[in-house]
């Protein structure tokens, strides 16, 4: 079976469990008319039409599947209108009128909800945006708003040792026993949203290439999303300029940005956002916009190099259920709690997790029919251990304080398998996972093209961590501690950069 790793398709697996507690955990009839009240507005009657009863699982009837509909209607994340007055301190008199003048009238924000299809620019009279705020206070608050203030997320602190010619991502191993659909979340460390190391400059060119070559299979946003591409490059640049204060830096007026790793300086208006994210910033992003009808969350944007088995055509416009149609299980067991988590999540509490698969070479981007899907349908007796690599997609989750979108990002990180002979107790937990995991999931991460070669390395390896008593030979091999790294693992990881 071909090997299609996606994007969101591997957020189901961690996320999965945390899902299912959250439907344990949602909202009552009471805190939804609790949170909607805190925006001061009622909430909305059921619409008997426009929302068809969505099913929980098959055994369920329609009438017991009606209130979960009424849930993603009337059920929006926590308003952020509490963070006008602080934001208008800054501003000019005209603005922080605006920001600060009497709330709405009551209903305004249901019934004046932007369309998920149109720009926050295009509206005559003002309308709502989930987190609660109208397009006229956005427009108010201008270009590079407080993010920190926004979001209830820091601004990152400087990295002081960060060296841009031998600077190493951390040695993520998402690796874990059981292994099954639920995988370890962990709250975002604001220092860490995006890691920079020395292939930067070549992961770039890289970029810009697959950009010229495939077109809006790896770079295309819909009508609708440019407020949220916007805040979203705006983010990533403050957080370059503020984390890497050497290198990137805004000019005063905000209009220039200057990038000293490239030697290249950006007007900002000059371009769309997500092509200066392309040309700056060695990230995925896939962006989702909750559909004011319906309030499902539907992917409206994306610029993604590092997809394999898919592209952004093939997903663009797709509702999230349908982005996952193909993982197994995921409409009996995942999708209920998938929608409920995206229709509240906050802005203060991005996530991360990581996904990984093992690979011949470094694929990055690979387009359904690549010649190396070939790879994953024979077991090469050419192949060599020093061929093979654990890929690590490292992921975030966050929700957007203007728009309201939600964002996946993450970066596809390669490491040598052969790296895991000192790190220890990593040999042994792969081999658990490989020899014992579930089989659907085994079959569907599709590591049999390797492990002719990598499960003899990993043995020997394992063998040796026991003789040399790094490891001891009773360990009952489990998700480690360190997870999801491994001891010893920053003493390695400063080691490799000469700190």
């Amino acid at each position: 079976m071909a090997f299609i790793q996606s994007f969101p398709s591997y957020w189901v697996f961690g996320f999965g469990a945390v899902f299912l507690v959250s439907s344990l955990i949602a909202l009552s009839r009471r805190q939804r008319v609790s949170v909607l009240d805190r925006f001061r507005f009622p909430r909305r009657r059921a619409s008997g039409a426009s929302t068809p009863p969505r099913s929980i699982s098959p055994g369920n009837t329609e009438k017991k599947a009606a209130p979960a509909a009424l849930d993603f209607v009337e059920t929006f994340p926590p308003s952020l209108r509490s963070t006008l007055p602080q934001l208008a301190k800054s501003l000019p008199a005209v603005k922080k009128k605006i920001l600060l003048s009497p709330e709405p009238a009551a209903g305004s924000f249901v019934k004046d909800l932007l369309p998920m299809t149109t720009s926050y620019m295009d509206t005559r009279s003002p309308k709502y945006t989930p987190t609660g705020l109208s397009t006229e206070e956005i427009i108010a608050l201008g270009d590079f708003p407080a993010y920190d203030i926004l979001t209830g997320v820091p601004n990152p602190s400087p990295f002081k040792e960060f060296n841009p010619l031998t600077a190493v991502t951390r040695p993520y191993r998402p690796l874990r026993w059981n292994y099954h659909q639920t995988m370890s979340l962990t709250k975002m460390e604001p220092d860490w949203w995006l890691e920079i190391d020395k292939t930067y400059p070549s992961m770039i060119a890289e970029r810009q290439k697959l950009f010229r070559l495939h077109g809006n299979k790896v770079l295309d946003f819909l009508p609708g999303s440019e407020l949220a591409c916007k805040e979203l490059m705006e983010q990533c640049l403050l957080f370059y300029c503020h984390r890497f204060p050497l290198h990137f830096s805004l000019s005063k007026d905000r209009k220039i940005f200057t990038n000293n790793l490239l030697n290249t300086t950006t007007e900002i208006k000059s371009q769309p956002p997500l092509h200066i994210l392309l040309n700056n910033v060695p990230e995925d992003f896939a962006i989702v916009l909750r559909n004011e009808v319906d309030g499902m969350y539907y992917m409206r944007a994306g610029v993604i190099c590092s997809s394999l088995g898919w592209n952004v055509s093939t997903k663009l416009g797709l509702q999230l259920r349908d982005i996952h149609g193909s993982i197994p299980d995921y409409k009996e067991k995942m999708q209920f709690s998938m929608d409920r988590y995206f229709s509240k999540m906050p802005t203060n509490a991005p996530i991360q997790r990581g996904s990984w698969g093992l690979e011949v070479g470094c694929p990055l981007f690979m387009p359904p029919g690549d010649p190396h899907e070939k790879l994953r349908e024979v077991q090469s007796p050419d192949l060599k251990i020093e061929d093979c690599n654990l890929r690590v997609d490292w992921q975030t989750l966050r929700r957007m304080p203007l728009s309201g979108a939600i964002v996946f990002n993450f970066t596809a990180l390669f490491t040598p398998v052969t790296e895991f002979r000192d790190e220890p107790k990593i040999p042994a937990l792969l081999i658990k996972i490989l020899r014992e995991g579930k089989r659907s999931l085994m079959e569907y991460k599709n590591t049999w093209h390797v492990e002719h070669m990598v499960l003899p390395a990993l043995e020997e390896w394992a063998r040796e961590q026991v003789e040399k008593g790094v490891v001891k030979a009773d360990w009952e091999v489990a998700t480690l501690d360190e997870s999801p790294y491994f001891e010893g693992w920053e003493e390695k990881w400063r080691r490799a950069q000469g700190y």
